[in-house]
């Protein structure tokens, strides 16, 4: 005779979701804040920079490129600006000189030092965050992306040619001109300072005078194989030297505010290209003890 109790088969079938508790049913997210966070505030492992800061070396001769064909000023080499403001003083304080003009070239020198100078300053903000963070070096590449498109905005709207003829006759004279030299030269400053942060072969990724004398002083120059401390400095002056010719190309087909505006482009990849450069090893084993513990 079959019995009555049921409480056995009740015990033994699966329990469906309540509407108020469990269902829908939850589904684990795939990452926390916590996590992007840990992610983002990671320092970058700087061995396994390369990429990044030879694009930075090559912006610096792309940008340098549209300067000089402009107005015979680097916006990266500063020591050439800061010798021809000395020429320049020079000439306004020498006994007997009549010419007591600041001229233009020497003005324009002045702007992009000043401009530099304030651009490197702008890196410092870094280090509050963490200078070698993905988070700093993807937002500090942003920021140097926002001030070439203010270049190539500035040299639009100046409305002059993007080629000077002879030293004497620059291309950009206008208020505006000097706006773009003054961007474009801000935003090679803020790159020097972030790349000499991250501390590699590259050092500042500006300035290569440095890097052409480490390289001639290098005991293992003939040496064999692949040597970081020889071949990352060849790549920099090799990057450096595609950009110039890059850059100086372009001005003859899209002109100063084309060619500034396809730099900011560049920026842009460059800013996304940090967020995927691994993390130091030191960091990397750390966390993967937090997740086996």
């Amino acid at each position: 005779m079959p019995s009555n109790d049921t409480s056995e088969l009740d015990s033994s079938a699966p329990t469906l979701p309540t509407a108020t508790t469990d269902f829908p049913p939850k589904q684990p997210s795939r990452m926390s804040t916590s996590t992007i966070k840990k992610y983002l505030l990671a320092d970058v492992d700087p061995a396994l920079s390369t990429p990044p800061l030879a694009a930075y070396c090559f912006m610096t001769g792309f940008i340098d490129a549209i300067s000089f064909s402009a107005v015979f000023v680097w916006c990266g080499f500063q020591t050439g600006n800061t010798v021809q403001l000395s020429l320049a003083l020079a000439r306004l304080f020498s006994p007997g000189n009549r010419d007591s003009s600041f001229h233009i070239a020497d003005r324009q020198a002045l702007c992009s030092l000043l401009s530099f100078i304030s651009g490197a300053f702008i890196g410092r903000l870094g280090d509050k965050i963490g200078a070698k963070t993905r988070a700093w070096l993807s937002l500090g590449t942003f920021i140097q992306a926002l001030l070439s498109m203010a270049a190539a905005i500035a040299a639009w709207k100046g409305g002059q040619g993007s080629i000077a003829d002879n030293r004497g006759d620059p291309a950009w004279t206008n208020a505006l001109g000097f706006v773009a030299l003054g961007f474009a030269s801000a935003s090679v400053g803020l790159q020097g300072i972030m790349g000499k942060r991250v501390n590699t072969q590259f050092t500042t990724t500006v300035v290569l005078t440095t890097v052409w004398c480490e390289l001639m002083a290098d005991p293992q120059l003939f040496t064999r194989g692949y040597l970081i401390s020889r071949d990352h400095k060849l790549l920099a002056i090799f990057s450096l030297f595609l950009g110039g010719f890059v850059g100086r190309a372009l001005l003859d087909q899209v002109g100063s505010a084309g060619a500034f505006g396809i730099g900011t482009g560049f920026r842009v990849l460059i800013a996304i290209s940090w967020l995927w450069v691994p993390a130091k090893v030191q960091e990397r084993s750390k966390s993967s003890k937090k997740q086996l513990g």
